[in-house]
């Protein structure tokens, strides 16, 4: 053989190997980005469950703090559920989405309430404030058919009860619209 075959040989083989090399490191770079993309996305499903697990439990701890309020009538209680409410709220962070809307609105709507019946009339008028923004043209509705909103309003004083028609515009329950109008009468008589 001559030098020139040799040479060529060798370069031939040189070009062959570094060609096997460069699509095997290829292949494996492709590989290696996205090997086990299932796992991210089960670690973030997890995560998830996890973050919805919280949020009921802490609501079912904050119903055992209102039923106790109710069967001691204490309003420290009530308080202390409201307070539970409004912590597991802010416990879901961006995950909010991850919990029905409804289920959300009613366990934000029984914090205002419980801050009401535990005296703290500036955090339930505030919540309520939070409330109306956060589920913005949605209510919930008593099974008497008056609506949460319209009632809060009231009884917090944000509306004007002595206001004539102000009764007849609202969707508030028959008794407290009693309620008022007899405070209201005593008032003026």
């Amino acid at each position: 053989m001559t030098k020139v075959s040799k040479s060529l040989k060798s370069r031939t083989r040189r070009t062959a190997i570094i060609a096997v090399a460069a699509v095997g490191l290829g292949a494996c770079n492709m590989a290696t980005g996205d090997l086990y993309p299932a796992i991210g996305s089960r670690v973030q499903n997890f995560e998830n469950i996890g973050a919805v697990r919280e949020y009921r439990q802490c609501n079912n701890d904050a119903m055992v703090a209102d039923q106790s309020a109710r069967t001691e009538s204490a309003p420290a209680r009530y308080t202390q559920s409201a307070q539970l409410l409004a912590k597991c709220e802010a416990g879901l962070g961006e995950r909010a989405s991850l919990v029905p809307v409804e289920e959300r609105m009613r366990n934000y709507a029984l914090g205002v309430e419980n801050h009401f019946k535990g005296g703290d009339v500036v955090q339930a008028r505030a919540n309520l404030e939070k409330f109306k923004a956060t589920f913005a043209d949605k209510d919930l509705y008593y099974a008497d058919g008056s609506s949460f909103v319209d009632t809060m309003e009231i009884l917090l004083g944000l509306r004007d009860y002595t206001a004539l028609g102000e009764f007849s515009v609202a969707n508030v329950n028959s008794t407290v619209k009693s309620e008022l109008r007899r405070v209201r009468y005593w008032k003026t008589n």
